[in-house]
């Protein structure tokens, strides 16, 4: 009864999501298939890295509206390192991935030390790592290195790279959320920051390190837009901070911090893809309009049906 209660945003995420796939797979031919599933994981596992790390700072109470342009930047990082100064593709890519994370950490700290929103201090993270995207190259640049060729075509089993990466980021962000100190201190901090530091805990470091996650997750991201694209582009970010805020609580994560998971973040991007899967592929309709209109929607119908669901189980920040 406890597991239900702590874990009823999720879980509510959960019966949604299977309902719909279940009124997709009666309506469309061929929906419910092993193909059709894999195209979600694979088609949105960009977003999905970005969203594990997204669910980190949501659940430590804060916001990052950083991640797209850290993700686009990391993408023409690799661009240039690769195809202008020649570098091997896996010191191109932990290149990117080191100065996004130290981006998120600066952020982190400049939150932290500075007591400014974190909606403002990411905003304005998002506008200067945009800037330096262009200021490295003025326009998205194409990758055709034969090493990151191999790994863009590189599959294990029926799985993508990209879908295996999800996967992967999936699975370690829910054991250091769940089995780790510092998964139990990012919950703390999201119960209440006065509350965590009377209880001894880092805040400080906590916090930090928070929005180092989330600028890993989001410059590896960018290494995954290179593989699916076989390029790095200054263009893909946009919006993607809003998206991946959308999937998050739509996973079952509450804005206010303190309540919510990893896998629920991927209930929520399984649930993007199949609305985006059912509008564009089998209803034909190519247009971006009625997939906005159905996220925006379903969005709103979570966050109240959030605010019902923790009123009845008792379910508070201090989850």
């Amino acid at each position: 009864m406890n597991f239900v209660r702590k874990h009823i945003t999720v879980l509510a995420g959960l019966f949604v999501y299977v309902l719909l796939y279940a009124v997709a797979a009666l309506r469309y031919e061929g929906f419910f298939s092993l193909p059709v599933f894999i195209n979600f994981l694979s088609n949105n596992a960009v977003l999905g890295i970005v969203a594990v790390g997204m669910t980190f700072v949501i659940l430590s109470g804060g916001i990052d509206l950083s991640v797209g342009a850290v993700m686009s930047f990391s993408s023409v990082v690799i661009g240039v390192l690769v195809m202008d100064l020649h570098w091997n593709v896996y010191a191109a890519i932990a290149a990117s991935v080191v100065c996004g994370t130290a981006l998120g950490a600066v952020m982190g700290a400049i939150i932290h030390a500075t007591g400014i929103k974190p909606f403002i201090v990411t905003l304005a993270g998002m506008f200067f790592v945009r800037g330096l995207a262009f200021l490295i190259h003025l326009e998205s640049i194409s990758i055709s290195d034969p090493r990151h060729t191999a790994i863009a075509l590189a599959s294990v089993g029926a799985l993508p790279v990209t879908a295996v990466l999800f996967l992967g980021f999936v699975l370690v962000g829910w054991y250091v959320a769940v089995l780790t100190p510092f998964g139990r201190e990012v919950y703390a901090l999201g119960g209440g920051e006065e509350a965590a530091l009377l209880m001894g805990l880092p805040v400080r470091r906590t916090k930090i390190a928070v929005y180092a996650v989330s600028g890993f997750c989001a410059s590896f991201a960018g290494a995954a837009l290179t593989f699916y694209l076989s390029s790095g582009s200054h263009l893909e970010g946009v919006g993607m901070e809003l998206d991946a805020i959308a999937t998050v609580v739509i996973g079952g994560t509450l804005l206010a911090g303190g309540v919510g998971s990893v896998f629920g973040t991927l209930i929520g991007v399984l649930m993007l893809g199949l609305i985006l899967t059912s509008i564009t592929t089998y209803e034909g309709m190519m247009s971006s309009g009625m997939t906005r209109v159905a996220i925006g929607g379903l969005l709103l119908a979570f966050v109240l049906l959030q605010k019902v669901l923790t009123r009845r189980a008792g379910v508070g920040r201090a989850t």
